[in-house]
This record gives C-alpha cells, sequence and structure tokens, in this order.
C-alpha cells in the first residue's frame, strides 16, 4: 500500500458525543480492529453545518427525492443551510483520496437508505437518504459506502471492507502511472477474486484488458475502474468461491499426493456446505501455495484480500 487507506466516518461512530442528545453511538469493531489499518476522516454533517449539541431531532419531509430537513417540533428548515455545506465539505474532500465512507444508519443527514421520508398524511415512508449522505454518493460513485447497522452482516462487512483494500491498490496503480502493462498486472493479480463474485463482470473486465490497445489509457483506465467497483458489489456465495477454490486446486494437480488432494477436496465440499467458514479451505491452499511454490497463485489476492487480524473469513 502507498497512501493510508482513509475512510470518512460518522463521528459519533467513533465515540464523539455529537448526537442531536448529546450522545453517541460508538462501534468497538470500527475502533478497535478496522482503526488499526485505516486513516479515520470523522464527520458530522448536523454539527460541522453550524448546529449545536444538543439540539432538536431533525426528520426528512416532502419529495423521497429531495426532502426537506426539518427540525421534528419546531419545523424548522435547515435543509439549504445542509446543502451549502454539504457543498463546500464535499470540494474539501476531494483532496484526501477516499477509500470508503461508513455512515450513520436512520440518520436524516448521514443515513445511505431506507430513511424515514415524512408526507403531509400516515405513516412514514423508508424510502430516504440522509441529506449529506446522497450529495456524497452523487459526487464520489465509485467510493463504496455502507451503514454501520449493515456491517453487522459477516458478508456485507467483508465486501466492503475488501471494496476499501481494493480500491487502494486500485488507486496505488494510478499513482505510479497508467500503462497497459500494469493494468493487465493488476488483473491478473485480481482474477480469482473477481471470479469469487461472479462471472458477467469477471468476463467483461477480460474482454477489456485483452483489447486494451483499442482503447486510449484514460477510457481504459475509467472503464476499468466502473467494472471493478461494479463486479466488487456482487455478493460471493458459497458456491461462487468454492468453485474458485476447486479452480485452485488445477494447479496443484502435478504436486499434490493423494492424500492431500483428497483432504483438501473434503475441506472445499465442507466449506460449500456451510459447515465450516471460508478461512479453513483458503488457509490450507495457501499452505500448499507455499510449499510448492505455485507463482501464479502466490500473487493472487484472493488469497488475502485484507488484514487477517481482521478475522473477517472467519465469519463467511
Amino acid at each position: 500500500m502507498g497512501e493510508p487507506i482513509r475512510i470518512l466516518i460518522s463521528s459519533c461512530l467513533l465515540g464523539e458525543k455529537v448526537r442531536y442528545d448529546g450522545g453517541h453511538k460508538r462501534e468497538g469493531f470500527l475502533v478497535e480492529t478496522l482503526g488499526r489499518f485505516v486513516e479515520w476522516v470523522p464527520v458530522c454533517p448536523e454539527v460541522d453545518c453550524g448546529l449545536p449539541t444538543p439540539r432538536e431531532a431533525m426528520r426528512l419531509v416532502g419529495n423521497p427525492a429531495a426532502p426537506r430537513l426539518v427540525t421534528s417540533k419546531g419545523g424548522i428548515d435547515h435543509t439549504e443551510r445542509m446543502l451549502g455545506w454539504s457543498r463546500r465539505k464535499l470540494k474539501e474532500l476531494e483532496t484526501l483520496g477516499l477509500c470508503g465512507y461508513i455512515c450513520k444508519k436512520d440518520s436524516p443527514s448521514s443515513g445511505m437508505e431506507r430513511v424515514k421520508v415524512y408526507g403531509d398524511t400516515g405513516a412514514p415512508a423508508k424510502v430516504g437518504a440522509g441529506v449529506f449522505t446522497r450529495a456524497f454518493m452523487e459526487h464520489f460513485p465509485l467510493v463504496p459506502v455502507e451503514e454501520e447497522g449493515r456491517m453487522n452482516d459477516p458478508v456485507l462487512r467483508e465486501m466492503f471492507i475488501e471494496k476499501v483494500f481494493i480500491l487502494r491498490r486500485f488507486r496505488d496503480l494510478l499513482a505510479v502511472g497508467k500503462t497497459r502493462g500494469g493494468l493487465v498486472a493488476f488483473h491478473t493479480d485480481h482474477k480469482l477474486l473477481l471470479l469469487s463474485h461472479g462471472r458477467k463482470c469477471y468476463a467483461e473486465m477480460g474482454r477489456l484488458v485483452a483489447g486494451a490497445k483499442g482503447l486510449s489509457l484514460s477510457a481504459l483506465y475509467d472503464r476499468y475502474q466502473h467494472l471493478l467497483m461494479e463486479a466488487l458489489s456482487a455478493r460471493p456465495t458459497e458456491k461462487k468461491c468454492a468453485d474458485v477454490l476447486l479452480h485452485m486446486t488445477g494447479h496443484f494437480r502435478k504436486v499434490l499426493t493423494a492424500d492431500e488432494k483428497q483432504e483438501l477436496l473434503e475441506v472445499i465440499s465442507r466449506y460449500r456446505q456451510k459447515l465450516i467458514p471460508l478461512i479453513v479451505p483458503v488457509t490450507l491452499i495457501a499452505h500448499y501455495v507455499r510449499k510448492y511454490k505455485v507463482s501464479y497463485l502466490e500473487r493472487q489476492v484472493f488469497l488475502n484480500p485484507h488484514p487477517v487480524e481482521l478475522m473477517l473469513r472467519n465469519h463467511v
């Protein structure tokens, strides 16, 4: 890695007492575990735009596509204040090379999705996004965004962190300079990881790289980055990952003993049946990669997409 992995994060998730009631929503995993490997960029749209703590709670009102941000009891409209601050903040964030954003769920300023929007009558509809987070996602469409609540799902947690680390790798590639050879090497390193997310984007990315000489470097890299983030947004499954693991066993066919091959196939089968987590077959294959020095697999990011200390694959 070159530059730090910078992630924008709602300040309350770090334990800062910035919520409307003067409290916080500290998330231990983010602070104590993931925080060892990333550089947090704290943000609280409501406090940072000039509102006090504590303050009257707010909610979204009106058209879900462009709701107003108003106080719940007094009806004071803070929409223009928030939008003006958001525009300035987003310009400031352009200089940081953000690799992700973790926001506070249900917040009228920070929620990513399913935020309540109140109409003239009836129950509120969970169809909105926080004013600042909506603006962020429109301004930085390729930066991964996730809510802290959804990160309690082990698969979604691993997917988000995987995207963050791979985006950092891609940014490091850009920092070295755009070359067709560099992109081919990057793609080769990530082939099996991309395949574990699905064949559609994997195949399209393969065709793009194979025809790299037919595009300008700018168009090639732009298209590749869009496909990269789209591919990593597809949910990996036990079947997809097991197929990748079986593909990897083919690289050992001339070196594994009969007992080693049988053990490896049994472990992959148990993983496919959800009897053991992904870390088990991956660790066994990584052992064989080192033991038999399989150069192609040594470079595959699939075996080590993020720090093992995060223990993300212990739960998927």
